[in-house]
């Protein structure tokens, strides 16, 4: 096994792990610092698979900047908001939490119909960046070609981040609310 494979088993290892810990655990101060963890982590795996570009973006706009907005909705966030996301029920099927199921069920229908019956390989963005192999040549855009990796060979993990982007300000807004219901 070699150094690369090593760096990304334990990358990939800590960012599986601390994701679970932010979605398992009741405590908000604990599941800030390990959502921090897991991007941090997803950084090093974007090093890994040679996306600097992409890693660099992960630090600067997701940890630079989404974080701390989480951080700041939290410390900005009334003593009753907290309480009350603490005392929810711990059944895991009820009647509020139906419609989130139905809709998560859906949207895993929805993505699953789309990997199985997508033909990529006949996609006119992928034939191009096949052609160029996906290397920087000296005669090439450089945006174009960040675009062409950004939308071939790093699709799924920019749609992860845009996805946990959508739900760090969900979060955020709910957390920053004060005086109303939770």
């Amino acid at each position: 096994m070699s150094l690369m494979q090593v760096l990304f088993y334990m990358m990939a290892f800590i960012a599986v792990a601390s994701a679970l810990f932010v979605a398992g655990t009741r405590n908000l101060v604990r599941s800030i610092f390990m959502f921090f963890i897991t991007l941090f982590a997803l950084a090093g795996l974007y090093v890994l698979a040679l996306a600097d570009f992409v890693a660099i973006t992960q630090i600067v706009i997701y940890v630079g900047g989404i974080l701390v907005l989480i951080l700041f909705a939290f410390m900005l966030s009334g003593k009753e908001t907290l309480n009350a996301t603490g005392r929810q029920s711990d059944k895991f099927i009820s009647i509020n939490k139906l419609p989130a199921l139905l809709l998560s069920g859906l949207f895993l229908i929805v993505l699953l119909n789309m990997i199985f019956k997508i033909d990529a390989n006949n996609l006119e963005w992928i034939k191009k960046s096949a052609i160029t192999k996906n290397m920087i040549l000296p005669n090439s855009s450089m945006t174009e070609n960040v675009g062409i990796n950004l939308m071939t060979k790093y699709l799924l993990p920019f749609e992860a981040i845009s996805v946990l982007l959508m739900i760090a300000l969900i979060g955020a807004a709910h957390l920053s609310r004060k005086g109303r219901g939770a």
